[in-house]
C-alpha cells in the first residue's frame, strides 16, 4: 500500500498540520508580554490544543499496536513499525515540552499577579484626604477603562469560541479517519480469513488427489506405470500439435 493510500499517513499529515499551527501559536505566546490579555488567551489555546494533539497521537499509537500484531497483513515490516513509533514519540515529546513551558510561564505570571494585587489592596487601605477630587476623576476614568476592557474580553471570548469550533471540527475529522481505519482493518482481516479457509480447502483436495494417484500407481505396478507415462506423453504430443501446429 502506497503512503498516499495508507490511513496512517493520512492521519499523520492531519496531526502534523495541527502541530505546526500549535508551534506557531507557541511562538506568538513567547513574544507577548507576560501580563497581556493576548498572552492569557494564547495560554488557554495552547493548553487546549496540546490535549487534543496528545489524544490524536494516542489514537494513532493504538492503531500501530494493532498493526504490530500482524505486520504482513497490512503490508508493512518491522522497520516501518519502528519508524512510525519514533514519529509518534517525537510528536508527543514536542507537545509535552511546549505545554511544560507554557504551564511554567502561567504559574510565574499568576504568582506575580497575586503579589501585585496584594500590594494594590494595601495601598488602597491608606487614607488620602488631600486627593478626594482627583479620586473622583480617576473613578470616572476607571469606569471608562472597565467598560472598554469588558468589550475587549467579550471579543476575546468570541474568538475563543470560534477557535474551539474549529478545533471540534478537526477532532471530528480525526475521529472519522479513525473509524475508516478501523473498518478497513476489519475488512482486511475478513479477506485474510476467507483466503485462509480457501487455502485449507484446496490443500485438503490436493492431498486427496495425491493419495488417489499414489493408490492407482501402486496398483498398476511398474508395467502399468510405464504404460500410463507413455499414454500421457502421447496425449501431450497430440495437444501440442493441435494447439501450436494447427
Amino acid at each position: 500500500m502506497s503512503s498516499a493510500q495508507d490511513p496512517f499517513y493520512i492521519v499523520k499529515e492531519e496531526i502534523q498540520d495541527s502541530i505546526d499551527k500549535f508551534l506557531q501559536t507557541f511562538h506568538q505566546w513567547e513574544r507577548m508580554p507576560s501580563d497581556s490579555g493576548e498572552r492569557i488567551r494564547l495560554t488557554k489555546e495552547i493548553l487546549t490544543g496540546s490535549e487534543s494533539i496528545e489524544w490524536q497521537v494516542d489514537e494513532l499509537d493504538k492503531a500501530i499496536t494493532v498493526a504490530s500484531r500482524n505486520p504482513a497483513l497490512y503490508g508493512i515490516d518491522q522497520k516501518e513499525l519502528d519508524s512510525r513509533r519514533r514519529w509518534t514519540s517525537n510528536a508527543r515529546d514536542q507537545v509535552k515540552s511546549v505545554k511544560k513551558s507554557v504551564v511554567t510561564g502561567k504559574e510565574l505570571n499568576d504568582t506575580s499577579t497575586s503579589n501585585f494585587s496584594e500590594m494594590r489592596r494595601e495601598l488602597m487601605r491608606l487614607p488620602n484626604p488631600h486627593h478626594t477630587d482627583q479620586s473622583q476623576k480617576y473613578s470616572a476614568d476607571n469606569d471608562d477603562f472597565i467598560s472598554s476592557e469588558s468589550d475587549r474580553q467579550l471579543l476575546l471570548m468570541r474568538q475563543q469560541d470560534e477557535e474551539l469550533d474549529e478545533l471540534s471540527a478537526s477532532v471530528q475529522r480525526i475521529g472519522g479517519v479513525g473509524l475508516t481505519i478501523h473498518e478497513e482493518l476489519l475488512a482486511q482481516e475478513k479477506i485474510v480469513d476467507e483466503l485462509g479457509m480457501e487455502m485449507d480447502s484446496t490443500s485438503n483436495r490436493l492431498d486427496f488427489v495425491q493419495k488417489k494417484v499414489a493408490v492407482v500407481m501402486k496398483k498398476a505396478g511398474a508395467k502399468g506405470q510405464i504404460m500410463m507415462i507413455c499414454f500421457l506423453l502421447v496425449l501431450f504430443i497430440i495437444l501440442f500439435v493441435l494447439v501450436f501446429l494447427t
